[in-house]
């Protein structure tokens, strides 16, 4: 079965409902007090049937007063096409011109033209309007297509204009049933016995009953009890269909429209995003900082349009942009969006979303991956979104959520981009970076190790961590990509290049015969750090320093922070230590306190180093000898 959406448009009282009503026997006004007043006032929904043809078309029935422009918008997302509908008694009205606007502002491309009323009127009258309209949208998607009178009341041309459907529905594009699943909610309400129903047109992707799913920006994790589309109960649905669905655990409260059901852990909402953004003619002059209402999908946020490349953006105009939102969305590259007037209110243009995660933009960048996004292929879009993020991680799983493709086709052309050795793939294979990031970061990692090495002769390197700051790295991408740099040695918690080693020159090396001399002369109670260093009259961080390369040469052991002693002195513990285990099982602190002749203040500190290092094992109050001392 095909599945194809039409949407209607038009000004109000031009009877759109009615020729709903007509073609599908259903009637769209589902609100009371939509059918007490004979308007639509919020989306309304219906099927046409082609069964012969293994179609069916859904129906969206959008209002069409101004001040409903923004409910007309929320069914207008996953449009396929449009039935433009003017009354035969009136003519070309204000709705009737900014509903086309928005229509082709989402660059929805087929449609046909309804002249409803027509037995209201002359022939010649008729004859007249259907000329008015073949000229109102010449130079637009309709340019061409069918103008049909027809009467809901008579049945004039109602068979005609179900086949005229039928022949541009089934030559529409089919929708990406291969991409992920996305679904803008334009309903919410609660069904007796089943919970909470959501409904929408999905937009890509396919979901089955039971399925798990994301419900965004909320961050709502859920699973889906069951679906229906076009009024009937199926297991599986896919792009291009209407769609409820039947949630479970979520209550109604805490959905509204504008949110959206998306396959998990691929989407993020964003509160910015970089654009195409273009002005209808005659609209009023943007300029950058100003506000606009911002309609993406089913949602609509307030937002803050800061040009790229200008300072005010004139009638007919268009530029890159980033808008900044009053709350998150959720988008995909290739989206295309509607932007109207604060007050009053008014479309004023609309634009196509470039970059739905934008990296941080410096004046220096300039916008060539603003360019790339708007018009280059799929592969190099993902090889531009990999450069941009730098040493950002950006995963699979994100690429395939930042741009709207069939995710078969992300997949290929990233193997094609490692293949081409243009991406290289990080953490086996959990995300990616651009080929010049990766040797930018060589470089940099190898420059910053030797000019560390040359401030700090004596540290066996620099920290981890610090280099990873330095390097403005994530920590996934970091731990990545180190191993990848030949002429860097990880080791602990620092880095070295593999050329050096740590060693005392030779004016050191009278330092370090003071230092062996001072502790060594102190037996079980040597000085601490900083008293040494008093003693020595030296900066305590050169002799941390000279400390920790003599403790990694063996010349001496490394208690804890604050005290070290000569190997020689060590050495003489674990003999004592040896002695006392060969007449008694376990030692007791105060035993092992005068066996070293010394006081508790060193003897905990030898004893947790002894008990860390699997020489001595604690058991109650007492320690037992392990296999490093038997």
């Amino acid at each position: 079965m095909r599945y194809v959406v039409l949407g209607t448009a038009g000004h109000i009282d031009h009877g759109k409902s009615t020729l709903v009503k007509a073609l599908t026997g259903t009637d769209p006004d589902r609100l009371k007090e939509e059918k007490e007043r004979g308007i639509t006032i919020d989306l309304g929904f219906a099927n046409l049937d082609y069964p012969e043809a293994g179609l069916t078309v859904g129906i969206v029935d959008v209002p069409g007063h101004e001040r409903l422009i923004r409910n007309m918008l929320a069914g207008a997302g996953g449009i396929d096409i449009v039935l433009l509908v003017i009354a035969a008694d009136e003519g070309i009205m204000p709705q009737s011109r900014e509903h086309l606007q928005i229509c082709e502002l989402l660059k929805i491309s087929r449609g046909l033209v309804a002249l409803t009323k027509a037995d209201l009127v002359e022939k010649d009258w008729l004859e007249l309007v259907a000329g008015e309209a073949r000229e109102f949208v010449k130079g637009s998607f309709l340019e061409g297509a069918p103008v049909i009178p027809v009467s809901a009341r008579t049945g004039l041309n109602i068979d005609l204009l179900k086949e005229k459907i039928k022949e541009i529905a089934l030559d529409v594009k089919e929708k990406q049933a291969g991409g992920l699943f996305r679904l803008p909610v334009d309903r919410v309400f609660t069904l007796k016995g089943f919970g909470t129903v959501v409904t929408g047109t999905a937009l890509s992707g396919t979901v089955r009953a039971e399925e798990p799913v994301q419900v965004l920006p909320r961050g709502i994790e859920t699973r889906i009890r069951g679906i229906q589309s076009h009024g009937k109960p199926v297991k599986e649905v896919y792009a291009g269909q209407r769609v409820a669905l039947n949630l479970q655990g979520v209550e109604k409260d805490e959905l509204e429209r504008g949110d959206v059901v998306v396959s998990p852990g691929r989407f993020q909402p964003v509160s910015a995003m970089d654009v195409k953004i273009e002005l209808l003619a005659g609209a009023p002059t943007i300029k950058s900082g100003a506000r606009v209402h911002f309609h993406l999908g089913t949602s609509e946020k307030v937002a803050r349009v800061v040009l790229y490349d200008k300072q005010e953006l004139k009638s007919g105009e268009s530029s890159y942009a980033q808008l900044r939102l009053s709350g998150p969305v959720v988008a995909q590259g290739m989206d295309r969006f509607v932007v109207r007037r604060l007050s009053p209110l008014e479309t004023m243009g609309g634009g196509s979303v470039l970059d739905p995660r934008p990296a941080r933009r410096k004046k220096s960048m300039g916008l060539e991956d603003l360019s790339v996004y708007e018009k280059g292929s799929l592969k190099e879009k993902l090889s531009m979104k990999i450069k941009s993020s730098a040493l950002k991680s950006i995963s699979k799983a994100e690429l395939e959520g930042w741009i709207r493709a069939e995710v078969k086709e992300v997949d290929k052309a990233l193997q094609e981009l490692q293949k081409e050795n243009a991406v290289v793939p990080v953490g086996d294979g959990a995300f990616f970076v651009h080929s010049s990031t990766l040797s930018a970061f060589m470089q940099a990692a190898v420059s910053l190790a030797g000019q560390f090495h040359k401030k700090n002769p004596l540290r066996p390197g620099i920290p981890r961590e610090e280099l990873r700051a330095e390097l403005k790295a994530d920590q996934k991408v970091f731990s990545g990509l180190l191993p990848l740099v030949r002429e860097l040695v990880s080791e602990k918690d620092s880095v070295r290049l593999a050329s050096f080693q740590a060693a005392l020159s030779g004016k050191d090396e009278q330092l370090r015969e003071k230092i062996i001399r001072e502790l060594g002369a102190a037996g079980f109670q040597p000085p601490e750090k900083s008293e040494l260093a008093k003693k020595l009259a030296l900066d305590e961080k050169r002799l941390t320093d000279v400390l920790r390369l003599m403790d990694k040469e063996g010349a001496l052991v490394r208690i804890n922070e604050s005290l070290y002693l000569p190997a020689v002195v060590f050495q003489k513990m674990v003999s004592l230590l040896k002695e006392f285990y060969a007449k008694k099982p376990e030692m007791a602190v105060s035993e092992f306190r005068d066996v070293l002749g010394t006081t508790r203040k060193y003897a905990l500190p030898y004893l947790e180093y002894l008990d860390s290092h699997k020489l001595t094992m604690r058991v109650g109050d007492t320690r037992k000898p392990l296999k490093g001392l038997l």
